[in-house]
């Protein structure tokens, strides 16, 4: 399981499992209605690739879904042990699993650990082999845009390096944070919605759908609170859900989600 040392040490402080919660909750949030909407009904079988601490694949169990976690850090996998998760280290590139032995994969996290196209090729071949014909994959990835909106919501782009970081995202997508920055993630690739669609499809996909996660307004002041207030939530939700199919605002969130299905078997 090749990962790189940077970023086995970012993932090594465990923070993961409570990101979530503390940091993006409305990334956690839209992403839970949407895997609700593209996920088929429980009980199904769902191999949750790079699913980190266990978070969503906790919260799948709960809905009556088998799932089982693969990830390449050992603390993640005792972090989703811990939670009752089926948890086991491995490679996103290289899975365990049986051809056609899931009804979906996810892959929440590793397209945009691996900055080498051929690996992120790779993994999501092997997500289209272990899904059965008809099944579902799931890949999240970063907007290209992420670091840009970000430094300037969140008033980072004044700190000495974060100018220099977010050109060089801005130009290829490949981010690097060389001096362990705790406020710059680690070692990623931001992707543009339509490379992504194209990865999906070039892994044995038809993409169905990329769709923004957070949109502007995971950057919006206040917004833990809004999503606190029952009313607020609900609103919020409904006006992602309004405006998700817009091309024109597509890249300009954190966060993507792309949506692929594996072809069904010709009777």
């Amino acid at each position: 399981m090749d990962i790189a040392p940077e970023i086995r040490n970012f993932y090594d402080q465990g923070l993961e499992d409570r990101r979530l919660a503390t940091e993006a909750p409305l990334e956690g949030i839209r992403t839970r209605v949407l895997l609700e909407r593209f996920l088929p009904d429980p009980p199904a079988r769902i191999l949750d690739v790079g699913g980190a601490s266990g978070v969503y694949a906790h919260w799948l169990s709960g809905r009556g879904h088998q799932v089982e976690v693969v990830d390449p850090v050992a603390l993640h996998v005792e972090q989703a042990q811990a939670l009752g998760v089926r948890a086991t280290l491995g490679d996103a590139r290289e899975l365990r699993a049986a051809d056609d032995s899931f009804d979906a994969v996810l892959l929440l996290g590793p397209l945009y650990h691996l900055p080498e196209r051929p690996d992120r090729i790779r993994a999501l071949t092997e997500a289209t082999r272990v899904v059965r014909p008809g099944g579902v994959v799931i890949a999240a990835a970063i907007s290209r845009y992420a670091s840009f909106f970000e430094g300037f919501f969140r008033e980072l782009v004044d700190e000495p390096g974060f100018t220099e970081m977010m050109r060089e995202d801005l130009h290829d997508g490949r981010h690097h944070n060389p001096d362990n920055h705790p406020r710059r993630f680690t070692t990623a690739y931001f992707h543009l919605p339509q490379e992504l669609s194209d990865e999906l499809a070039a892994g044995g996909l038809t993409p169905e759908a990329v769709l923004p996660v957070e949109g502007m307004l995971g950057w919006a002041p206040g917004i833990a609170d809004r999503l606190a207030d029952d009313e607020q939530r609900e609103l919020i939700l409904d006006l992602l859900a309004g405006i998700e199919g817009d091309p024109a605002l597509l890249a300009a969130t954190s966060h993507l989600l792309a949506v692929g299905r594996k072809a069904a078997e010709v009777i």
